[in-house]
């Protein structure tokens, strides 16, 4: 989708923007997701955000006493759309150039350009672009740059009930959240592409990254 966005006309309209993300807030309600889809017209099998539902540790059957014996279980939810990644990988290897960072530092497809190759879609490890069945091609997060352009926040950080979600210029969510880490798990180390996302982490989340989780939401992400 393609907008007439007004000129930048201040310093703050060239910045990385990202998202902060409060993982010990989400829920995994998925209003952040219905939010999107409402707001872009999609269908049941398009979304441009997801809710990763991440567990791990063990239990045992109830005993005698029907008690029930765990080790270490946790759980947790992530919200992700795209990261709008300083070092974007889906632009580098996008052959016409039809995925792009604009004039607000937001990555987005070009839909006139693009060919529909999906380049893009295997080479994001955030699974954030995706192939339109429809439009024959690529499709994603643009950071609601409709609404950024107005000075408004993405429709995902408005809808969140638990307030878990902000978007803002990067150096100021580093500033008000100076705890927050790049990526828990299951997401891909920082390094793969510097992504715009800011994450407190849960006590799950920290458990985690100990090893033995796994997503438990696969079909639903159809990863």
């Amino acid at each position: 989708m393609r907008y007439n966005l007004p000129a930048a006309n201040h310093e703050s309209d060239t910045m990385p923007r990202g998202f902060f993300f409060d993982n010990a807030r989400c829920t995994g309600c998925r209003t952040c997701v219905l939010a999107c889809k409402d707001y872009r017209d999609h269908g049941a099998d398009s979304a441009f955000r997801m809710v990763i539902d991440y567990e791990g540790g063990s239990w045992s059957q109830p005993d005698e006493t029907g008690a029930v014996a765990s080790s270490g279980v946790f759980a947790y939810h992530i919200s992700l759309a795209c990261n709008h990644c300083n070092s974007p990988v889906c632009t580098q290897v996008c052959p016409t150039g039809a995925m792009h960072k604009d004039e607000l530092d937001l990555v987005w497809p070009d839909a006139d350009k693009c060919i529909g190759c999906g380049y893009c879609t295997m080479a994001c490890p955030y699974h954030a672009p995706r192939i339109d069945a429809h439009l024959k091609c690529s499709a994603k997060c643009d950071g609601c740059r409709d609404r950024v352009a107005r000075d408004l926040r993405p429709v995902c950080v408005e809808a969140c009930p638990l307030r878990a979600l902000e978007f803002g210029a990067s150096f100021e969510l580093q500033k008000r959240h100076p705890d927050a880490v790049r990526s828990i798990m299951p997401l891909p180390n920082e390094s793969a592409t510097n992504p715009n996302l800011y994450i407190l982490p849960s006590p799950a989340a920290l458990r985690a990254a100990q090893g033995g989780g796994s997503i438990a939401n696969r079909e639903e992400l159809n990863l």
